[in-house]
């Protein structure tokens, strides 16, 4: 196979999709076969003088222990080339090869990065910009398919129109080893929760209804509800692209909540897509997304891997702590005398057992913050026999080619499973302390609309 490589010449034709922490997400707009339905993913660097550090190691010692045995993670020189081998020999068989596509590495010139640096600094978010910049010391990206069209459906006169959808964790946690004082996590989703942290940090300004329980219940009235929760506040976690140009959602950060003008427009933007009266396009193609769904069963295999997750952060950390070989922090935090014997329990479990649980905790922290992209493409009458999925629209009498992909599989690392305990009990510390504060409305600290939105978050937990 020749290798593929792409120099000066060839970055005009790569323009900029949307980006996450890490990487920079580039379509591409040429005609080389060897790209046409193909997005690139390029390597960020943070603006914080450490611009021209050399590549990050691979593996750490631990992380060693951890993924050893594991296809050939441990030969990886680099953590693109770990996450590209992790995708491919590790979610890809647990998530089924068919939604997944782990890319092949691509040779990059210097001379190419610098000149995407430069086409993309407009396009992106000015918060993303004074955070990071193109690494332009890697000598390769990943080139994936591009989930948001069908394989050159782009270039004729069909269109593909698709949702990247963010679900997050879709199930309710029952680890013995969750602390009595934070419940909450075992009858409120994750993500409710973390919204209203975020709420009070003034990250969004206002809370989703949505809820990851609706999109993972198998039932098809709350996959509806929960579609369209995701489109009244997109935030980060929705986004609409048709042939491959965004359309709805951000593009590298939290979207604006949908008023009218945005509903309008996106509205507009469906009127030879699906085929209704105006006002009834955007409630029939959120209704398509929502039968996808209900048929894929893809939601099904997601949470199992998610569901890897059997200890919760809350137990999962101790073991992290007997992998690293340092003293448990948790505990010592807890003070002796409020060390629970379950606690112990973990602590003299075996090395096996404890590289087995901070695995499955990585493995799962991945699946719970993946993305789902479902592209469409319409069918005409008496059109030819597929090899996609076919899911129907009867109320607007159309059919479609549907295909589900995940993306965004790169490990977690090791290094951040305190982060991730700490961020736990902030997000389950802010809802109690606010939930005492509705319960004290002698001393109100919150506007009235947020108490209301608390309260009937408590409220949906107990239904």
């Amino acid at each position: 196979m020749v290798e593929l490589v792409l120099e000066e010449k060839d970055a005009g034709d790569w323009i900029y999709r949307g980006e996450g922490g890490l990487n920079i997400v580039l379509a591409y707009s040429g005609s080389s076969p060897n790209f046409i339905g193909k997005v690139l993913r390029v390597r960020k660097v943070k603006r914080n003088g450490s611009e021209f550090d050399k590549p990050p190691s691979a593996l750490s010692t631990h992380e060693c222990l951890i993924w050893e045995g594991v296809g050939d993670l441990l030969s990886a020189s680099t953590k693109d080339i770990v996450n590209h081998m992790y995708a491919k020999h590790v979610m890809s068989p647990l998530l089924g090869s068919q939604h997944v596509d782990p890319g092949v590495r691509v040779h990059v010139t210097k001379e190419f990065l610098e000149l995407v640096h430069n086409g993309v600094l407009f396009k992106r978010p000015s918060w993303r910009v004074d955070n990071a910049r193109v690494n332009t010391l890697h000598d390769s990206a990943l080139l994936m398919s591009d989930h948001s069209i069908f394989p050159h459906g782009v270039h004729g006169e069909e269109f593909c129109i698709s949702v990247e959808i963010k679900p997050k964790c879709g199930f309710l946690p029952i680890s013995r080893f969750i602390r009595d004082a934070n419940s909450a996590k075992k009858r409120i989703s994750r993500f409710k929760l973390h919204q209203i942290l975020k709420f009070h940090q003034g990250k969004i300004s206002q809370i989703s209804e949505y809820d990851p329980l609706d999109l993972f219940s198998g039932s098809k009235p709350r996959i509806l509800k929960s579609i369209k929760d995701l489109f009244l506040t997109p935030q980060n976690n929705f986004r609409v692209f048709v042939n491959g140009s965004l359309i709805f959602g951000s593009s590298g950060g939290e979207a604006e909540d949908t008023d009218s003008q945005i509903a309008e427009s996106f509205e507009e933007t469906l009127k030879n897509i699906i085929q209704a009266e105006d006002g009834l396009r955007t409630p029939k193609f959120l209704q398509l997304v929502g039968e996808a769904v209900f048929k894929s069963g893809i939601m099904d295999r997601l949470v199992e891997v998610q569901k890897l997750d059997s200890f919760d952060i809350e137990g999962a950390i101790h073991a992290y702590y007997d992998v690293v070989g340092q003293p448990c922090a948790v505990c010592r935090e807890l003070g002796e005398g409020k060390v629970s014997s379950k606690y112990e329990e973990l602590h003299e479990i075996s090395v096996d057992e404890s590289l087995k649980i901070v695995r499955d905790f990585l493995v799962a922290s991945t699946a719970k913050d993946l993305s789902l992209m479902i592209g469409f493409r319409g069918r005409g009458k008496g059109s030819r026999e597929s090899s996609y999925d076919v899911v129907c629209l009867e109320s607007s009498n159309q059919s479609f080619d549907y295909k589900a992909s995940f993306i965004d599989l790169d490990m977690k690392p090791l290094e951040k499973m305190p982060y991730y305990y700490k961020l736990d009990q902030e997000i389950v510390s802010c809802y109690t302390r606010m939930m005492e504060t509705v319960n004290r409305p002698e001393k109100p600290l919150m506007d009235t609309s947020y108490q209301e939105q608390l309260t009937a978050i408590e409220d949906t937990s107990q239904t």
